[in-house]
C-alpha cells in the first residue's frame, strides 16, 4: 500500500496544472486585452487571482509565460476554426454544402478566421495582435502554433469546395477587418464581401 504522503502527490500536481494552466489564461487574456506590454508578473496574478511568488514559480521569466501564452492564443484560433468545421462536416454528412450559397460558404469561413466580438472588441484585438510583432517570444509562439491553424482552416476550404489556400484566405480576412476598422466600417460585412468575391460570387 502506497504511504500516506504519496497518495497525495497527484493531488498537488493535478492543483499545480490547473493554477499554472490559469496564469497561462492570465497572460492571454491581458495579451488581447492590453497587449504584450501589459503582461508583467504582478498584472498576471492579479489577473489571476494567485500570489505574486507563483508567476515566478511556474515560469522562469516572462519570456516564458509569454511564449506559453502566445501558444495558447492560437490554439484558441485553431479550436474555433475547428468547430466550425465540425458544422460543415454534418452538412456534408447529410449531403447539405452543395446547398449553401457562395455568400454562405463566404459567411462559414470569415467566421471560421475573424475572432468574435462587435467593432471595439475586433478594434482592440487587431491592435494587440498586430503590437504582439515588438515581442519576438510572443511573435514566435503565434508563428509556430500558425501551421496548426492553416491545417484546420486548409481542411474547411477542402471541405467547401474552395481553391485557394489558409494562408491566402486569412491574409484577406485579415486585409478586411483592418481595412474597415481604420475606415470605421462593418468588419464582418467587408470580410466576408472579399471572401464571396474570392470564392467567385458576384
Amino acid at each position: 500500500m502506497a504511504p500516506e504522503s504519496e497518495k497525495h502527490v497527484p493531488r498537488r500536481q493535478a492543483r499545480g496544472t490547473q493554477r499554472r494552466d490559469r496564469i497561462v489564461s492570465a497572460a492571454a487574456e491581458l495579451i488581447l486585452r492590453d497587449g504584450p506590454a501589459a503582461v508583467t508578473h504582478r498584472s498576471v496574478a492579479a489577473q489571476a487571482d494567485v500570489p505574486l511568488a507563483a508567476t515566478t514559480y511556474y515560469f522562469t521569466g516572462l519570456d516564458d509565460l509569454l511564449g506559453a501564452a502566445g501558444e495558447q492564443i492560437v490554439r484558441g484560433w485553431a479550436e474555433r476554426a475547428q468547430a466550425i468545421g465540425h458544422s460543415v462536416t454534418e452538412l456534408v454528412a447529410e449531403g447539405g454544402v452543395e446547398t449553401l450559397s457562395t455568400r454562405s460558404r463566404a459567411l462559414l469561413l470569415v467566421d471560421a478566421v475573424l475572432p468574435p466580438g462587435d467593432h471595439g472588441e475586433l478594434l482592440g484585438f487587431y491592435e494587440h495582435v498586430v503590437s504582439a510583432g515588438r515581442s519576438p517570444v510572443l511573435a514566435a509562439a503565434f508563428a509556430q502554433g500558425r501551421g496548426e491553424l492553416d491545417v484546420v482552416i486548409d481542411e474547411l476550404l477542402a471541405q467547401l469546395g474552395a481553391r485557394f489556400s489558409a494562408v491566402l484566405l486569412i491574409a484577406v480576412v485579415d486585409g478586411a477587418a483592418v481595412t474597415a476598422l481604420c475606415e470605421g466600417r462593418a468588419v464582418r460585412d467587408l470580410a466576408v464581401e472579399c471572401v464571396t468575391e474570392l470564392l467567385g460570387g458576384a
